[in-house]
């Protein structure tokens, strides 16, 4: 804990976007009359996914505050597809997660792997088809907003996740879908006054761009490795 707690073998980049995000959600918070607590959910989720960017197990440490938090406030705009996702795969994710990286750790960092291609090929049909089909159970339910996409979400959450766990960097490829999706719905309930939208659609268009530098990174970590299973 005392080498996250002082930012060791943290690099620059990551230092400047963790300040410049947090700053940003701070003075929206302010501004827009926010709460904090959809600042401390932003913080921690900011931080969760830095973390695992880097492959830190603590990752899923902050990653259980953030999902209990962010899964009140989808419940309070009817987002009930991300509601159960949150607590239903989420936070048992959060503690499976953190013992299968727990025996796969060189030093601070998780043991990355590449995910060969039949592999892909699947999990893109997963996503596909199953978007389809959580797509038209949410239509169904009384209130529901943008279920299509709410259903996307879902799907693509599910799948980043379990690619997570099992340390494929293709995770960050399906993050990045889903940090794209994710933001349209709360742009679309920001343009519809509701509480802590803006808060929400500035922490994933930060989790978007942490994606892309953890695709990088991960990248980079299965060429030292060389593992593709």
């Amino acid at each position: 804990m005392s080498s996250l707690l002082t930012f060791k073998n943290w690099r620059i980049y990551e230092l400047v976007w963790l300040a410049t995000f947090s700053s940003i959600a701070i003075v929206l918070t302010i501004l827009w009359h926010d709460s904090w607590f959809g600042f401390s959910i932003f913080f921690t989720g900011v931080l969760c996914v830095v973390l695992a960017a880097k492959g830190h197990l603590y990752t899923y440490i902050f990653g259980m505050y953030n999902t209990l938090g962010y899964a009140y406030l989808s419940w309070i705009n009817h987002l009930n597809g991300e509601v159960a996702l949150y607590l239903l795969f989420f936070m048992p994710m959060n503690v499976f997660g953190f013992l299968m990286w727990k025996n796969k750790m060189n030093g601070n960092q998780v043991e990355m792997r590449s995910l060969p291609c039949r592999g892909l090929l699947l999990a893109i049909s997963i996503c596909i088809v199953g978007s389809l089909a959580v797509g038209v159970i949410l239509a169904q339910i009384p209130k529901q907003n943008t279920p299509y996409i709410d259903a996307t979400t879902v799907v693509l959450s599910i799948v980043a996740t379990l690619l997570m766990v099992w340390r494929y960097k293709e995770q960050w490829l399906t993050y990045i879908a889903l940090n794209v999706f994710t933001i349209i719905i709360w742009i679309y309930r920001f343009v519809h006054g509701a509480e802590n939208s803006a808060m929400m659609i500035v922490m994933w268009s930060a989790f978007l761009l942490n994606a892309i530098y953890g695709y990088w990174n991960w990248h980079q970590g299965t060429k030292k490795t060389g593992i593709e299973r």
